[in-house]
């Protein structure tokens, strides 16, 4: 598959980002959750990807692209613009292939988030104030010195490398009736849905979004990509004006279904699962969990639930003023 290619990806794209992700990802668990079983009366299980090499999912998609770039992009190396999970996955992945990595990061970034881009191996660029001023300037350093760009989401190559998760699920567990994902940009659930729905057709993909950013769900129903007027979430995951062009697309078509809940029920969830799973999840992470437990996901009594648990890069500052209930 190359990128110009917009053609979703399909058994085949699947199967060869598998051969590429899993020589140096891991397969992550599939762990069961006794106690939010009981509490949804559902039979849950949690794809644990905050056990993923830099704590996220977001290696799979670059360890996917990198290897397809030719060999004059490899020698100009390559660029993204992200506040964390994307960042890391993009320096480890081109690390791990000999590329050189860019990464642009806005200057209030959190600078443990700096330091682990850092650490695995990226230069980082710090500007601006915001996301959308750092990817300006990475657009600009691509323009200057040839760099190839890599999007956080609205990539093929990216979704193929995501859907080894759902991959992974329908592996491990090819019983499951339901899989739910949060939504960001839509890489993630673009990539398990057509995963998943390759394996299973009548599987259900349910996305979740904050409710003060939801971007997916207003695009799907306008037929297109929107841009939101105004994003009230604070999550880094969730928090999107834009979703991407591709990922509208695919969702519009193999996603069966799009919640939102507020950024306090999913850090409520957040703390939820820590107490009662003894897991250190992101806020994005736990979003599928609060879907179940405020009664969003609806199913009949024992219907095998897989909540994908994208990522567990949390700053333990923004545990700070966080309640237990």
């Amino acid at each position: 598959m190359t990128s110009d290619d917009s053609r979703p990806p399909g058994p085949a794209e699947f199967e060869e980002a598998r051969r590429r992700v899993s020589a140096h990802a891991y397969h992550t668990p599939l762990l069961t959750s006794r106690t939010l079983s009981a509490a949804t009366g559902f039979e849950v299980r949690l794809k644990a990807e905050m056990f993923q090499r830099t704590g996220s999912y977001k290696i799979r998609g670059p360890l996917n692209k990198f290897p397809q770039l030719s060999d004059e992009q490899k020698r100009r190396g390559v660029i993204c613009s992200s506040a964390g999970n994307h960042a890391q996955g993009v320096a480890l992945a081109a690390a791990i292939h000999g590329i050189k990595a860019v990464v642009v990061m806005a200057e209030n970034a959190t600078p443990s988030k700096v330091a682990a881009t850092r650490g695995y191996g990226a230069e980082v660029v710090l500007h601006g104030t915001i996301w959308d001023e750092a990817n300006e300037r990475a657009r600009e350093l691509v323009r200057e010195r040839g760099y190839t760009y890599v999007h956080p989401f609205d990539d093929l190559e990216l979704i193929a490398g995501q859907g080894t998760v759902g991959l992974e699920i329908m592996e491990d567990w090819p019983e499951a009736d339901v899989v739910v994902v949060p939504i960001g940009g839509g890489g993630l659930i673009s990539g398990i849905a057509l995963a998943a729905k390759s394996l299973k057709p009548g599987i259900r993909i349910i996305g979740v979004e904050s409710s003060g950013a939801p971007g997916m769900q207003q695009s799907v129903a306008a037929g297109h990509p929107v841009v939101l007027d105004r994003v009230d979430c604070v999550i880094d995951g969730l928090r999107v004006r834009r979703v991407g062009d591709h990922n509208v697309a695919i969702v519009r078509r193999v996603v069966d279904e799009i919640v939102t809940l507020p950024d306090a029920e999913i850090f409520d969830a957040m703390l939820w699962v820590m107490q009662h799973c003894k897991l250190v999840v992101e806020g994005a992470a736990a979003a599928p969990v609060g879907a179940l437990l405020h009664g969003l996901v609806t199913a009949p009594p024992g219907t095998r639930v897989v909540c994908v648990l994208s990522g567990g890069n949390v700053g333990l500052e923004q545990l700070r003023g966080l309640s237990w209930n």
